[in-house]
């Protein structure tokens, strides 16, 4: 069932697309940078610091996010599809209380990530000044955490994770002149449910 819907997206998309060509096929690659919000880094966050109060008995505050920042090239194989890789880099910074000692200031948690993604890019529509599409990625983030004890009778704590991470946007909007464009994309993954950025095609 699921390679026979697969199947006919595909179709779907090399038909549209073969449509909406304009002739405006001189662009073959494209390099982007942009900034989003609600990564599954930092949606995955919010149900640790739930968990970790719930069961170990520490809450954290004063968070301080940055990112999803990403960086993205794709290889027009097609002009309606691109092949490349999405790299996205995002941080979480927060300090840690104790529930069992009145609350005080146990330390400050950084939370690092670093994700790089294979990707594609389906180019709906293809215009000299504007285009709609989609794009999917999957691949791996690297979590780099550091735990910074306040108490100095206790060690700081530094822990390395990889886990499998991917990116789904569902619609992204891009206009500007042929070469130069800015965008929003909205979709779940690290690179966020929403973002905006830049795009430089050549």
């Amino acid at each position: 069932m699921k390679k026979m819907f697969l199947t006919a997206v595909v179709a779907l998309m090399a038909t549209v697309s073969a449509y909406a060509q304009n002739g405006y096929d001189d662009t073959k690659h494209e390099i982007a940078i942009s900034y989003g919000g609600g990564s599954n880094s930092q949606i995955l966050d919010v149900f640790e610091n739930a968990i970790a109060y719930g069961f170990v008995g520490y809450r954290f505050n004063n968070e301080r996010t940055f990112g999803p920042i990403s960086v993205e090239y794709f290889n027009h194989v097609k002009p309606w599809l691109g092949v490349g890789g999405i790299f996205v880099y995002g941080q979480n910074k927060r300090d840690a209380y104790s529930a069992l000692d009145n609350d005080k200031k146990d330390g400050e948690l950084l939370d690092r990530y670093f994700t790089v993604m294979p990707a594609v890019k389906f180019d709906w529509l293809r215009k000299k000044h504007f285009g709609l599409y989609s794009k999917l990625g999957v691949g791996v983030t690297l979590r780099h955490e550091n735990y910074d004890n306040t108490d100095e009778e206790f060690e700081d704590h530094k822990d390395n994770q990889l886990h499998v991470n991917w990116q789904a946007t569902v619609l992204g909007i891009e206009a500007g002149s042929p070469r130069v464009r800015g965008f929003l994309e909205a979709g779940f993954g690290e690179q966020g449910i929403f973002s905006a950025g830049v795009r430089y095609k050549f």
